[in-house]
């Protein structure tokens, strides 16, 4: 089985591709594109999924229909990687997935995911819910709807207000690891 690693550097370009298609803002794209790479990285045992090259675009189809749909998010602060106005900008993903990966980065990655797994724990069960079942699993709030019988707004209203909560309590692992960055 491949390592994430290498399903990432195969994969990025022509998931991109796809989903620039059918995304204006190459931002946004650059958004959808991580976050199917995240879906990825937190399934529990990828060697499960037997095509893992159809999985992503069938997450990616799922998020980009999702995106018109959901409330627009703050984006993620940046950082420069050094003191010059011409080194470039980095976030969180800066930290998860990264082509050149190295212990250090993997570590740092297993701090992160472990901090949002106590977050998630903190959070009410149908904010959680709401949350892990449309980022993690990747349903889309009508999938999801159809599923629970419950409204697409309550869903999307239960996942903002999971967002808000994880934005907060996660704020200092996020200011050190951008410390780290800038150091």
């Amino acid at each position: 089985m491949k390592s994430f690693s290498e399903i990432f550097i195969e994969n990025k370009s022509r998931l991109m591709s796809f989903i620039r298609r059918r995304i204006d803002s190459e931002d946004d794209a650059a958004d959808i594109l991580q976050d199917v790479f995240m879906r990825l990285f937190m399934q529990d045992d990828i060697s499960l999924i037997e095509q893992v090259g159809a999985w992503l675009f069938r997450t990616a189809g799922n998020r980009i229909a999702d995106f018109g749909r959901k409330r627009r998010e703050e984006p993620m602060p940046q950082v420069r990687t050094g003191a010059d106005e011409d080194d470039s900008l980095v976030d969180m993903s800066y930290f998860i997935v990264d082509e050149d990966a190295s212990v250090e980065k993997d570590f740092i990655a297993s701090l992160i995911w472990q901090e949002l797994a106590l977050a998630l724990d903190e959070l009410p069960e149908e904010q959680r819910y709401a949350f892990e079942k449309t980022e993690i699993c990747g349903l889309s709030f009508k999938e999801l709807s159809a599923q629970t019988g419950i409204p697409v707004n309550t869903l999307i209203s239960r996942k903002h207000y999971a967002v808000k909560f994880l934005r907060e309590r996660l704020a200092d692992v996020y200011d050190d690891m951008l410390g780290l960055l800038s150091s």
